[in-house]
């Protein structure tokens, strides 16, 4: 964490926004800090990440190859400033990749449990949003198959696919390596759609939603009806394919059309890669249409997720109705908790039932933007549901960043947001111009919550409020 008073210790996926956030004044050092957890000294011989200083081998969302592919893109468009032809830096991207590659074949051997490419991983970083510690071992043989885990090997697949398209452009040994993530992603989205051939799958058609799936050792399947961040996290399963880079590698793209001609089954699964859309691209994703709006939906009505100032990680639906599973005749609840956690189960204070949380929220928006870049301005969306207000996928994005960028700017009465609750700091003049970027964000209010200075992963903002093509700059 980049605070030298409150919070001097290092977490390897809140490194990974920091870095996106330091490479907009200072590329060399955000590559120097991905490759910093990727050096031999760091990276276990197994492939392993370390989690935190305090536990090692803790497993955080694989997000490292995400921040590196976005790190490479801000540093070459600034690089082009000076050179238009500049390919960006290829050795950095090499470098990770290697290295990703190992990481990216330990999850696949430690956190498949039953190599049905169903993930598991533990609290992944999302401490106390699930009904149980899932960084437990569940008595009686019963596992987890975690949406949010799953959800996150997909989009580390597309996202080392997306790397070694940029390499192979570059060097065509990297030409299978595109294909095997491409694979690799189809099956996942299999797995999810259908687990080991039984038809139940993580998706729950009725509640248009994604939950975990608890599996007991006598072969039952319970799907954990708790509407959170873990059921959004499909969403960052997503990539667009230009027809531009596509030619670029013709071998990628025979084998890619080969494979979906010849398993159709899996083709089926993944959103329109056979349907060219604006500007006749291709769209890699885990949600069609239906689902991607009934998701949506959900996300955007707001008496479940959408607050004034952001997405929630626990639907506000849970206030009045508690999830309850029994187990061993004890009832264990989840409800909607929207600023510190009332216990210090599984991770302290830290809180993911119902407090606004940054990271997720730019990642969110980052989904948002890929869609809309398939889909262009025909497909629309209610944004709040229920409103009678339709905007495109672009449009809810920048709807979303300015709700989130609310909590810091000043309103009409020249406070934050951020200190709705703090007088003093509202009005001091030694405070008021100095904005802490806490931890996380009041559900209902977007007061800071948890560490007061935890000015890594939330200062994402940065990234937010640059100015983008097309939108007028408050």
């Amino acid at each position: 964490m980049p605070d030298k008073w409150e919070y001097p210790w290092f977490a390897s996926w809140d490194l990974a926004f920091h870095a996106v956030t330091f490479s907009l004044i200072d590329p060399p050092f955000a590559k120097h800090q991905l490759i910093q957890l990727l050096h031999v000294w760091c990276l276990h011989p197994n492939g392993e990440l370390p989690a935190y200083e305090w536990n090692f081998s803790d497993a955080n969302p694989p997000v490292h190859a995400w921040a590196a592919w976005r790190v490479f893109e801000i540093d070459r468009k600034q690089r082009r400033k000076q050179n238009p032809n500049d390919p960006g830096d290829l050795i950095f991207l090499e470098k990770v990749f290697q290295k990703l590659l190992l990481n990216f074949t330990w999850w696949v051997n430690q956190k498949d449990l039953h190599g049905r490419d169903l993930f598991q991983g533990g609290f992944l970083g999302l401490d106390n949003i699930g009904v149980f510690n899932r960084d437990l071992t569940l008595p009686n043989g019963a596992f987890l198959s975690q949406s949010d885990g799953t959800s996150w090997m997909a989009m580390f697949t597309l996202n080392l696919m997306r790397i070694a398209l940029e390499l192979a452009q570059h060097n065509p040994a990297y030409d299978d390596m595109a294909t095997k993530f491409f694979e690799h992603f189809l099956y996942i989205a299999e797995a999810m759609t259908d687990m080991g051939g039984r038809g139940v799958g993580l998706w729950n058609e009725n509640d248009g939603f994604y939950y975990d799936v608890l599996n007991k050792s006598d072969g039952q399947t319970v799907s954990m009806r708790v509407r959170s961040m873990v059921g959004l996290i499909p969403l960052f399963a997503v990539e667009t394919l230009d027809p531009a880079v596509l030619e670029k590698v013709p071998a990628f793209t025979r084998r890619m059309e080969w494979f979906l001609s010849y398993r159709p089954d899996l083709a089926q699964l993944v959103s329109r890669w056979d349907v060219p859309g604006k500007g006749k691209r291709t769209l890699l994703s885990l949600l069609r249409g239906h689902r991607m709006k009934a998701l949506l939906r959900r996300m955007l009505d707001p008496n479940e997720f959408l607050s004034d100032y952001g997405v929630r990680s626990v639907s506000r639906y849970h206030l009045q109705h508690p999830y309850t599973f029994w187990a061993d005749g004890q009832p264990l609840s989840v409800d909607y908790e929207p600023a510190e956690s009332r216990s210090r189960l599984f991770g302290g204070n830290s809180n993911w039932r119902g407090p606004i949380w940054f990271p997720m929220n730019f990642l969110i928006i980052e989904a948002l933007q890929k869609f809309h870049y398939y889909y262009g301005d025909d497909f629309t969306i209610e944004c709040p549901t229920a409103s009678g207000t339709f905007m495109t996928i672009d449009q809810v994005g920048a709807e979303l960043t300015r709700r989130l960028a609310q909590i810091f700017l000043k309103n009409n009465n020249g406070e934050r947001q951020v200190n709705a609750l703090y007088p003093f700091f509202q009005k001091d003049e030694h405070f008021r111009d100095y904005v802490p970027f806490y931890e996380f964000f009041d559900g209902d209010n977007a007061r800071g919550a948890g560490a007061s200075h935890q000015t890594g992963w939330t200062g994402i903002i940065a990234k937010l409020l640059q100015p983008r093509a097309g939108y007028e700059q408050t």
